[in-house]
């Protein structure tokens, strides 16, 4: 595998894991209320503590894709 084809990919990884939650983060604000039924119907949850696991996902799965996604594609652009 080339150095380039690793950088296609670490691309491609960012835009897709950037693009499924920017659907998560439309979905919380547009059918909260839905969602918010749906999980309350497996869990016992408040609408703070939903709200809250909610913003805590969505930042960890935001620096997982900065630090395992995009940092790595920046330093392969910038290397090669």
């Amino acid at each position: 595998m080339t150095v380039e084809t690793v950088r296609e990919v670490l691309g491609w990884c960012s835009a897709m894991n950037f693009g499924v939650l920017f659907v998560w983060f439309l979905g919380i604000i547009l059918a909260r209320d839905w969602i918010f039924r749906i999980h309350t119907k497996w869990f016992a949850l408040s609408k703070e503590q939903f709200d809250t696991i909610h913003y805590a996902g969505m930042a960890f799965f935001k620096m997982s894709i900065i630090v395992f996604n995009f940092v790595p594609y920046l330093a392969l652009r910038i290397a090669g």
